[in-house]
């Protein structure tokens, strides 16, 4: 089987994930990446949306899941993404997801913190 990846880069979210009481007050920016592997078939072939995923659509499913309900760790944040677009999207044979934070409250100089999990269904 053939597949083809669909990228959505650096989608950002301000959201209010996180272990310490300010993070929940005060919010924070996040970024999500999402690669999409779905099988190549007349989306290539035939030039046909409706034979792919519509990355608009997969950008909303992203959004909804980091603005809605409140996650300590950034790890099931990446875990609930890929649940729902694999979810909305039965087609993703594979959902690689990044969940980046970049105001981390520890000590010391960083540019930020990472998660990325696979999930095939």
């Amino acid at each position: 089987m053939s597949i083809y990846t669909i990228t959505l880069k650096n989608c950002a979210f301000y959201a209010r994930h996180g272990v310490l009481k300010e993070e929940s007050v005060l919010g924070q920016r996040f970024f999500v990446d999402a690669e999409l592997d779905v099988p190549a078939g007349a989306a290539l072939t035939e030039d046909d949306l409706d034979a792919t995923m519509h990355y608009g659509h997969a950008f909303a499913v992203i959004e909804q899941v980091v603005t809605s309900t409140r996650r300590s760790l950034i790890e099931a944040l990446a875990h609930d993404v890929a649940l729902a677009l694999c979810a909305r999207f039965p087609q993703i044979v594979r959902a690689a997801i990044t969940v980046r934070k970049p105001s981390v409250p520890i000590p010391g100089i960083l540019d930020h913190v990472e998660v990325r999990i696979e999930h095939r269904p």
